[in-house]
Formats: structure tokens, C-alpha cells, sequence
């Protein structure tokens, strides 16, 4: 079981405020690559933790524009490259001896799993490289095949970053709040007609704000030796059926908000194609719909408090700080012209 920070007032400034003490002055930098996108912002928020933590921080960006900008203005160095590229990935990684691997979801996560771990390997010195995971992985083998690609991509990377021999800790949270199926996709139907129209069934999620995830990144890459797990699985405080999940949006939004149960081929030609996603990331969120309706995210952890002091986020608090995604706006078209049939 993950151990927990020293204890501290707040419970996160202990590993917060004077946990700079914990980074030897010849360790170097640690390296955050994904520091300028992603779901949720991860990456950025785990630099603005170190940053916090007096912990020196290069963040990696694959491109340089207002994002790299503003991790410049945090006084943070950046590298602009590909983590496909080697040359790149030893430029970003030279002097480093932590490390944050992540990036978006892409078709090239896994030859930058398999890139990073090679320049490590050869550039040697590395003393924690902590990698983005998903929690699904745990319920794959080599010949399960029925999850997304990303999710493969993810199993894969693991199997990489294992057989490299490079100290690594895999980070697997559940699904974000920030992922559009709680987000931008709910919000669309909530604002249409007052209801969460996901096809989920009657399964159980318990979805994870990525401030949470970032804060356990922050805590394995600043203090290393106090969390020595070779796994770490995020979820959200409660794991419940999608009515529940309903009533803690009602509650952030002051309105009724009711769960409605959407055929899942309706979703998938009427709402999800209109979301703009492209294809790949279209195919993996309709997977995670067809696996919350298997019941393969009713998965519970205390991980997120273990480690960092703090109990994880609420759908409620997460849904209260993104009130304005939720309200009607008028004039505003809504995705998928009608309500989808209910089952």
C-alpha cells in the first residue's frame, strides 16, 4: 500500500511547503514531458506542484506557443520536442534523474514509451521515472483484445517501461472528470434537457479529477523514497451507478439533473461523431462507454489520500468548479439535434 507524506498542516503542505528538503542539489532537474496539453492538464499542474515544492522542474512541450509561454512564465525551462525522437527525448532528459512520462492521447504513445526508455537506458542516471497509465490495464493480458487501441497502447508502454529495468511507477487513474464523457458530452445533454444521457447501463464509475492525479505525480517524482510502489491506481471518493452520478451534478447545479440510460449505437452515431473528436480518440471513448456498461470501472482506491493527505475530489466539488459548462446558453446549438432513446 502506497505510504502517506509526513504529516503537515494542511495535509498536502507536507509534502508541499519545505518539501524542497527532500531534492538532493546535485539531482538535477526533474523532467515533465506533457507539460503543455493533455486531458485535464496533468502535466502542467504537476510543474506548478513542484514549482511549489522549491523542487527544480524542465518541462518538455511539443510545441512551442502560449502554453510553453506560460511555463516560461513560471520561471520553468522548456525543451520543445517530440518523444518520438531520440535526440529530442536525450536533449529534454540530459541531466535529469526524475522523470514524468505522459502524453495525449495518440497513436504514437506507445513508440514514445519505447523512445524514452531507450535514451534512459543508454543516457543512464535515472532514479525515478513515474509514466501516465490507465487503471484498465490492470484487467489486460496479451490476449485480451476488446479494449481500445490507447488502452493497448498503455498495456503495451507498461510491458516497455518493465522489461527496460528503468525504476519506473506506473500511475493508472480511472477515468478523468475532465474526460468528455463527463464533461463536454454530459454538459451538452444537460444543458439540452436537464439530463446526464450516457449509454453506461446500470454500471458504477468513479471518475478522478486530474488535480488529484497531478498531486500524486507531484509527490512520487519529489519525494521518491517515501513511495516506493511499483503501481499506483487513482479513483474518486465514491464508486456509484450513473443516478448517483446524476444526483451530485444536481446538486453542484442547483437543478434536477436525471440519468438517462442511451442506446449505445445512438450515442455512438449521433453524439459522439459530432463531439469533433478524431477517430482514434472517438474509438476509445466508445469503449470506455461499452466498459462502463460492463461494469469494468466499479473499481474503488483510497490511494489519492494515502498519498498525498487529501481525499480525491467529489463528482459534486469538481462539477460546482465548472458550473459555467453546465448552463444553458441561448443561441447555443446543442450536439445531437434530439434526446436519445432511453433503454
Amino acid at each position: 500500500m502506497p505510504r502517506s507524506p509526513r504529516a503537515g498542516g494542511d495535509g498536502w503542505t507536507s509534502a508541499g511547503e519545505g518539501a524542497g528538503d527532500d531534492v538532493s542539489p546535485d539531482a538535477g532537474p526533474v523532467l515533465v514531458t506533457g507539460a503543455a496539453g493533455g486531458l485535464g492538464g496533468v502535466g502542467r499542474m504537476v510543474v506548478e506542484l513542484l514549482v511549489a515544492r522549491s523542487v527544480p522542474v524542465r518541462a518538455m512541450a511539443h510545441r512551442d506557443d502560449e502554453r510553453a509561454a506560460a511555463l516560461r512564465g513560471l520561471g520553468v525551462p522548456v525543451v520543445v520536442g517530440d518523444l518520438t525522437r531520440p535526440d529530442d527525448v536525450a536533449r529534454a532528459l540530459d541531466g535529469c534523474r526524475r522523470m514524468y512520462f505522459a502524453m495525449s492521447v495518440s497513436p504514437d504513445y506507445l513508440e514514445a514509451a519505447a523512445t524514452v526508455a531507450t535514451v534512459a537506458r543508454a543516457t543512464g542516471g535515472l532514479e525515478r521515472l513515474v509514466a501516465m497509465s490507465q487503471l484498465t490495464v490492470s484487467q489486460m493480458n496479451p490476449l485480451r483484445t476488446r479494449e481500445s487501441h490507447q488502452q493497448r497502447l498503455h498495456w503495451l508502454s507498461e510491458q516497455v517501461l518493465d522489461w527496460s529495468g528503468l525504476p519506473v511507477a506506473h500511475v493508472r487513474p480511472t477515468a478523468f472528470c475532465e474526460n468528455p464523457l463527463f464533461l463536454s458530452l454530459a454538459a451538452h445533454s444537460i444543458r439540452r434537457d436537464g439530463t446526464l444521457s450516457l449509454p453506461f447501463g446500470a454500471g458504477r464509475t468513479s471518475p478522478v479529477a486530474a488535480r488529484d492525479v497531478a498531486r500524486v505525480v507531484a509527490a512520487l517524482l519529489a519525494d521518491p523514497e517515501a513511495h516506493r510502489e511499483h503501481v499506483y491506481e487513482l479513483t474518486g471518493p465514491r464508486a456509484q451507478d450513473m443516478s448517483a452520478v446524476a444526483e451530485e451534478y444536481s446538486r453542484a447545479l442547483g437543478r434536477t439533473v436525471s440519468y438517462v440510460d442511451v442506446a449505445p449505437d445512438w450515442w455512438s452515431r449521433e453524439i459522439l461523431p459530432a463531439a469533433g473528436l478524431p477517430p482514434f480518440a472517438q474509438q476509445h471513448l466508445l469503449t470506455l462507454a461499452r466498459m462502463h456498461r460492463e461494469n469494468r470501472f466499479d473499481r474503488l482506491t483510497r490511494t489519492v489520500e494515502q498519498v498525498t493527505g487529501l481525499p480525491a475530489q467529489t463528482i459534486e466539488a469538481f462539477v460546482a468548479e465548472h458550473r459555467a459548462a453546465f448552463t444553458p446558453v441561448a443561441g447555443r446549438r446543442p450536439v445531437g439535434a434530439t434526446p436519445g432513446p432511453g433503454r
